[in-house]
């Protein structure tokens, strides 16, 4: 490895960029301004996304972004008692499903972009 890295970060799309920071703001992710149409959207210290003022419908409902959880049904619980689909046209939350690596639910943001919350089995 030529030097490790300190993160990540993926961009992801907007249908309408005012309404995706409402989005993530009411899920109490914290937003970063960085100019119009672009903001640095984070969770917690060294975790978060580039939220960007772009749309593309193939790009933004092909993207899919794992969020690993500590409790994943007190996450959901939480998340269910924000109502989002009666807030956000087009959110959709789903129950939990479990698998035979850990258990997951799903979140698609406003512009269609699938978000995975889950925990891995140990």
């Amino acid at each position: 490895m030529i030097q490790p890295g300190k993160s990540i970060r993926t961009f992801i799309g907007s249908k309408n960029f005012s309404e995706s920071c409402k989005f993530y703001e009411t899920l109490e992710f914290e937003l970063h301004q960085h100019g119009k149409g672009f903001a640095y959207v984070s969770i917690s210290p060294g975790i978060g996304f580039y939220l960007q003022d772009y749309y593309n419908k193939d790009w933004c409902e092909n993207t899919m972004v794992f969020l690993e959880v500590d409790n994943l049904k007190a996450y959901l619980a939480k998340i269910k008692s924000l109502y989002l689909p009666d807030k956000f046209p087009g959110v959709k939350v789903s129950e939990i499903r479990k698998d035979s690596w850990g258990d997951e639910f799903f979140i698609h943001d406003p512009a269609g972009v699938l978000w995975h919350i889950g925990v891995f089995k140990t």
